[in-house]
């Protein structure tokens, strides 16, 4: 089988990775013309535990190559970027519009489409349907479109692409079943076939749920500092009830999943999606939550604050994924306000983020933002010797303890220092 997938991120190129181990012809389509380049050479572009091995043995084996524009394949797979439309929240379908016609010159009756893109309720029969039906073909017949949506944690992809259960959304029977057999190449999770607008809505109400939980948390951490409550002791007593999981508070809400896919069920039913709406609004709210206690801590020291540390900028701990990062809002914040801002990641190869002892050195404060198992186990000498005021802000309450000389600040015990 020859699957050509459009969209070479970090949802493409994992499954284009896994389909060339298990015996398929792989092109990836990229309009990156030096990412192409760069998977030609057998070399990945994103950071994920496995793909760099794969994609290089793939190439080496001549099971996967890369261009910047699609071949006949026998299956096509979608796995461009859909960004919300801010004027009304509603899901930017135009990436894949524009991958879904760039595969019309080589597309043959019998072929498997299938839109892996997260897309709102209705869009596979309404926007993309339509597309291939205006070019004569029958779908169900003599084209087998589908709509199956990923289901996975960045750090754990390519285990996730195969364990993990996958929904198979068809247009029509024929179709589902077409696709699951697709999937059946490498896939040893559940494969669930079902409608494609059933599909839709539970690749977006899975997120959803996330994020109205983590909003949960978000406003009990607001809650907790401005009545003076610890909100993580209330979080871990809460949840030793057997059918209680609240989520954990943190910075803000990023990555291409929860800040998003919210809005694209909220923008098809604006009237009755309040809560959807209103989780998606606290959530929000956490960048600008940061900054201001960041700015009360500081303003309670006795000597003035001029440098903040910013540890982590990636939305998702041991990742160089940054999409949607509500930490660039807090660091924007930071900045306007007056502070010099450290940033330091070292996830990401970027000349203006600095070492660890440098973004620390004479900083009144270390903010940290991402659950980076290198930010789990700091120098604690070194951050007394080098820091103005050794105070540490840990928004994603990932340090327990620390030196009895440094101030250890996290969502629990937040109004102490702010009040």
């Amino acid at each position: 089988m020859k699957i050509c997938i459009v969209g070479q991120g970090y949802i493409g190129l994992p499954t284009a990775a896994l389909f060339a181990k298990n015996g398929c012809e792989v092109l990836g389509v990229d309009v990156n013309k030096e990412i192409v380049e760069k998977l030609n050479q057998g070399i990945a572009h994103i950071e994920e535990p496995g793909i760099s091995d794969a994609i290089k043995n793939a190439v080496e084996k001549g099971h996967y190559h890369a261009s910047e524009t699609p071949e006949e394949a026998d299956t096509f797979i979608i796995t461009v970027p859909t960004p919300y439309v801010k004027e009304d929240l509603s899901c930017d379908l135009s990436y894949v519009i524009s991958a879904c016609k760039s595969i019309l010159p080589v597309l043959k009756k019998g072929n498997v489409v299938i839109i892996e893109s997260t897309i709102a309720p209705m869009s596979t029969d309404e926007v993309v349907k339509p597309i291939f039906e205006e070019e004569g073909y029958i779908i169900g017949e003599d084209l087998y479109l589908a709509h199956c949506p990923e289901r996975v944690l960045p750090g754990q992809i390519m285990f996730e692409l195969v364990n993990n259960n996958r929904i198979v959304g068809g247009i029509t029977e024929e179709c589902s079943r077409k696709a699951a057999d697709v999937y059946r190449t490498f896939v040893k999770g559940e494969i669930i076939e079902t409608e494609a607008k059933t599909a839709e809505l539970s690749k977006c109400m899975e997120n959803t749920f996330r994020d109205v939980n983590i909003a949960l948390a978000n406003e009990l951490a607001k809650i907790g500092a401005e009545i003076g409550v610890n909100a993580l002791d209330v979080i871990e007593m809460a949840n030793k009830h057997p059918r209680v999981n609240i989520h954990s508070p943190g910075p803000g809400v990023g990555g291409h999943c929860l800040a998003i896919d919210p809005y694209f069920i909220y923008a098809k039913a604006p009237d009755v999606a309040k809560i959807i709406k209103l989780a998606r609004d606290t959530n929000n709210s956490m960048p600008g939550f940061v900054i201001e206690n960041t700015g009360k801590i500081l303003a309670n020291l006795d000597e003035d604050a001029e440098k903040v540390s910013i540890f982590g900028v990636a939305y998702k701990g041991n990742t160089d994924d940054a999409r949607e990062s509500p930490a660039f809002e807090i660091i924007y914040g930071l900045k306007a306000a007056g502070y010099d801002v450290a940033i330091h990641d070292p996830h990401f190869d970027n000349p203006e983020y600095l070492s660890f002892e440098d973004a620390i050195k004479d900083s009144s404060l270390i903010l940290i933002l991402a659950d980076h198992d290198q930010f789990k186990e700091l120098d604690f000498e070194a951050i007394k010797e080098n820091m103005k005021c050794p105070i540490i802000f840990d928004t994603k309450n990932i340090l327990k303890t620390a030196d009895d000389d440094i101030t250890l600040i996290n969502f629990g015990n937040l109004y102490k220092f702010i009040h």
